[in-house]
């Protein structure tokens, strides 16, 4: 068992940075891909970033440049890091975790993705 605690979000103006933190607890998270998704108002969740096991890191394109996704064993957390803050950014962000256990390896795509936390809302005003 996995459990994943989102915290950071909140509603700041464009523009703005924020830093998203997920703190996990039953597994140690340099041992997992973890990732971060999002849900927007009326949109199918969306893949924004993934740190694998190995360290390497995935973003979504059209992120790429203003998120930044990084780890610390020592915290058992992972972080994303969301500057230049843009209306379009608005939703509700969630951590997951990938344990294998599915049996698929896609970091981009939640479906190995076995664990995940409550989300934590993001709003961006205009």
């Amino acid at each position: 068992q996995v459990q994943l605690v989102e915290s950071g979000g909140g509603l700041v103006d464009t523009g703005a940075s924020l830093r998203l933190s997920c703190v996990a607890s039953g597994r140690t998270v340099s041992a997992l891909t973890m990732a971060w998704f999002r849900r927007a108002p009326g949109r199918e969740r969306e893949f924004v970033s993934a740190i694998a096991w190995n360290s390497q890191i995935y973003y979504a394109d059209s992120l790429k440049g203003r998120f930044t996704i990084s780890r610390d064993n020592a915290k058992n957390a992972v972080y994303l890091q969301m500057n230049s803050l843009k209306p379009e950014d608005t939703a509700v962000y969630y951590c997951a975790a990938d344990t294998g256990g599915l049996g698929v390896w896609n970091p981009r795509h939640p479906d190995p993705y076995d664990y995940w936390g409550q989300g934590t809302h993001v709003t961006v005003s205009s």
